[in-house]
């Protein structure tokens, strides 16, 4: 043999073992022949068993049978899993198991299918029936990440068996510890781990997703991983329509205020720019998932439902992006909030959650952060009961406004001294509107007397009344704190079940928001005496009308509206109408002396009179000529 023929030799021979490499099969696909090579073979053993004739020696038993068929159904489900699951088919096959982690504040039960919290149950709550609060169950909830694989596989966590070396633990103190579970490929040097960090007195957790060459795995088209949550909120208060009136999805874009979806409505909100948090906020606890890193919102959305057959409060769900670089390692920090809507908890985070407390918008919500919420905590401070703690604040608050009621009063007093000559002007001028009102703003006018003076204080003290109807019904300190009759300052209290349900009042009676109504009627009857407008005057019998209409009308509302809200709210607004008329009347007979202000009205008659005109008095001349020539025309 020369040397080309050896030469020769040699290229053929690396030629073959060239061409055998490349057409070799991968471990995959040897993986899968086997399983076709184990199910043929199986189904040969089958048939030869059924088929062989009686005078072969096969013996067939009832126990080889059943054998044979269960050899071929778990290769058939292998081969399913494999179908579905590629990379991940040994991970789709397992026995679910469960890990309970109790902290100071919660217990938490993981699940090894999807490595997921699948139930929190808050220590220090309980249901409006005693029972222990669980913020979700299994059942109820849903989380998982979802991707592609290069092989084409549509992945989602919750459907493959996570592994941990955990066992169930009861841990205390402030030093955080570790719960983790990996999700490993068929080849084990590839997976992805959920990561629990927890402390155990705080209602934050945190979760950070790490993959390990991962990159050879998830399809490199895409850029992100999915994130799908889903809670059926369970019902935790004796009113699922007030918690259903409070349930919705909170969300807030980076850089944004929060948002959220309207509590009345069933609605899908796509998001259109990266995402800080998204909670799912129920009357007085929430679930929130908070990023480190913004969530992209590739086809990212939030959702509320509701199903009036369920005894769930609202479906809520959300998806977001977590972006990924298709590097050998990476890592995805989060943090989970399980707890209270508390607003000092809340804000102390420094991540706006505090605004899931509905305190109202604008000047109404600054009133609550900077009033009645400081002036809530201080009292708490002293361990009172809740019930006096709402006294005390109610008195402190009437003091506060005590200016300005008596600056109201003072002005009714005078619109009152004025009264006659109010009705001689209307008797003289009954019959021309224009000169009615002409000569009764001059009659203002002489007497130092601004008609509007007592309106002014009153639209003050509004920003307060309406700030104490946010407050009082998201107060979770309220929430099952008894008092006299009471036994949940934060929900409706009830005297008297009916044996059938009133519409728009509901099936039984609420004592402080009877109180509430009847303090309404003699508050008004009071009221409208010390102003006047029962007496005649310019309008004062279109104005005495309204009142009465007010004084019968507006109690009846308050009833229907109150008898299934906060019974703490009831309270306060009783006690405070209370206090009200207390004041009244003490400003009427030791404070204020109405012939004191008839001699004052008369001497600042008899004073000469300025002939500038203020801003005021010009407009409302000018409405009065322009009503005098409208009423002329016709």
């Amino acid at each position: 043999m020369d040397r080309n023929s050896f030469i020769g030799l040699v290229l053929i021979g690396a030629i073959l073992i060239a061409y055998s490499i490349y057409t070799a099969p991968t471990q995959e696909e040897i993986d899968e022949q086997r399983q076709v090579d184990s199910l043929a073979m199986v189904e040969n053993k089958l048939e030869e068993v059924i088929t062989a004739p009686p005078s072969e020696s096969v013996e067939v038993t009832a126990d080889s049978l059943v054998e044979t068929n269960n050899v071929l159904g778990d290769s058939i489900a292998d081969i399913q899993r494999n179908s579905l699951f590629g990379e991940f088919s040994v991970a789709s096959k397992g026995e679910e198991s469960f890990l309970t982690v109790e902290t100071d504040k919660m217990i938490l039960t993981f699940s090894n299918k999807g490595g997921r919290i699948v139930s929190v149950n808050l220590k220090d709550y309980r249901r409006h029936d005693s029972t222990p609060l669980i913020l979700f169950d299994q059942e109820g909830s849903t989380f998982n990440l979802n991707f592609f694989t290069n092989s084409n596989k549509n992945i989602f966590s919750d459907e493959l068996f996570f592994e941990t070396s955990e066992r169930d633990m009861n841990v205390t103190g402030k030093d955080d510890f570790r719960v983790s579970y990996t999700l490993f490929t068929n080849d084990r040097a590839k997976s992805l781990t959920m990561e629990y960090n927890i402390n155990p007195s705080d209602f934050m957790l945190k979760l950070n997703v790490l993959s390990e060459n991962m990159d050879q795995v998830i399809d490199t088209r895409g850029d992100e991983i999915q994130l799908n949550w889903a809670v059926n909120a369970p019902s935790q208060e004796k009113s699922i329509e007030s918690q259903r009136q409070t349930s919705t999805v909170y969300y807030k874009y980076s850089g944004e205020s929060p948002e959220y979806i309207s509590e009345t409505s069933e609605e899908r909100e796509d998001l259109v720019a990266s995402i800080d948090w998204i909670a799912f906020k129920q009357q007085y606890f929430t679930s929130a998932l908070i990023a480190d890193v913004p969530f992209d919102n590739f086809s990212a959305f939030v959702e509320t439902q509701k199903d009036e057959e369920s005894d769930y409060v609202k479906t809520m769900s959300a998806s977001v992006a977590i972006p990924i670089e298709h590097r050998k390692s990476e890592l995805f920090a989060m943090q989970l909030y399980f707890g209270p809507n508390h607003f000092q908890t809340l804000e102390d985070y420094e991540i706006g959650l505090e605004s899931l407390i509905p305190l109202g918008w604008g000047i109404f919500g600054w009133v609550n952060e900077w009033l009645v919420i400081p002036i809530f905590n201080f009292l708490d401070g002293f361990d009172l009961n809740y019930g006096i703690i709402i006294l005390l604040m109610t008195i402190f608050i009437k003091l506060l406004l005590f200016p300005i009621t008596y600056k109201t009063y003072l002005s009714s007093a005078k619109m009152k001294v004025l009264k006659p000559e109010i009705s001689e002007i209307g008797e003289k001028h009954k019959d021309d509107a224009m000169k009615k009102q002409q000569a009764t703003m001059a009659l203002y006018k002489k007497a130092g007397v601004n008609p509007l003076a007592g309106c002014v204080p009153m639209l003050i003290q509004m920003p307060i009344l309406f700030a104490m109807f946010r407050f009082f019904p998201a107060s979770i300190e309220l929430r099952q704190q008894s008092f006299l009759w009471a036994d949940d300052l934060s929900s409706y209290d009830s005297i008297m079940s009916l044996p059938f349900d009133i519409p728009f009042y509901g099936d039984h009676v609420s004592l402080f928001t009877l109180l509430m109504a009847i303090s309404m009627v003699f508050y008004t009857r009071i009221n409208s005496g010390q102003m006047g407008m029962d007496t005649g005057g310019a309008g004062s019998e279109m104005m005495a009308t309204q009142m009465k209409i007010m004084m019968y009308l507006m109690p009846i509302m308050m009833l229907f509206f109150f008898n299934s809200y906060s019974s703490g709210l009831s309270y306060y607004y009783f006690i405070a109408n209370v206090i009200s008329m207390g004041q009244m009347l003490a400003i009427k007979n030791w404070i204020i002396d109405e012939d004191k202000i008839h001699a004052q009205i008369q001497m600042n008659k008899a004073k000469p009179q300025s002939q500038k005109k203020s801003r005021f008095q010009k407009r409302l001349e000018e409405m009065a000529k322009q009503r005098g020539y409208q009423s002329k025309k016709k």
